[in-house]
């Protein structure tokens, strides 16, 4: 092999569709866009989704799902990076919030048993899972559930 022998592979290389260059390029007079009508004319755009008069899919669908507008949004902390970043005992949202487990204190907090814990913790919170609550319980703690 020599370079002045390398050439691309066959089939890989195609030559540009050349429109409206006369009858025997097999794309002349309406270049391939048939007669008359938008598509035909300079500047048409297919509007998404358009089904011509009749009701787009999207539109004939029914709706599902809703927002529940009384959700309570929760900052979650595990009960594992509670003992590894806080000193035992008080726990507060402010301590949690020193301790950089929680960005606002406005927002309520929630307890979650994942991880372990060895020392008695008496966390105050707006809510705890059931595994949180036994596993402080177990380690000798508290858990206080907040207004």
């Amino acid at each position: 092999m020599e370079l002045h022998n390398l050439q691309p592979a066959p089939g890989s290389k195609k030559s540009r569709k050349r429109v409206g260059r006369g009858s025997g390029s097999g794309l002349g007079k309406t270049s391939g866009r048939g007669h008359k009508g938008a598509k035909a004319r300079s500047g048409f755009t297919y509007r998404f989704a358009s089904e011509g008069g009749q009701m787009p899919l999207h539109l004939r669908l029914p709706k599902f799902g809703f927002t529940n507008i009384f959700k309570k949004e929760f900052q979650v902390v595990n009960i594992g990076d509670v003992a590894a970043r806080c000193e035992p005992g008080d726990v507060s949202t402010e301590t949690l919030r020193q301790a950089g487990l929680i960005r606002k204190s406005n927002v309520p907090v929630k307890i979650l048993g994942n991880g372990q814990i060895d020392k008695a913790y008496t966390i105050t919170a707006a809510a705890f899972s059931k595994s949180a609550v036994s596993k402080i319980e177990a380690a000798g703690g508290k858990a206080e559930v907040t207004k």
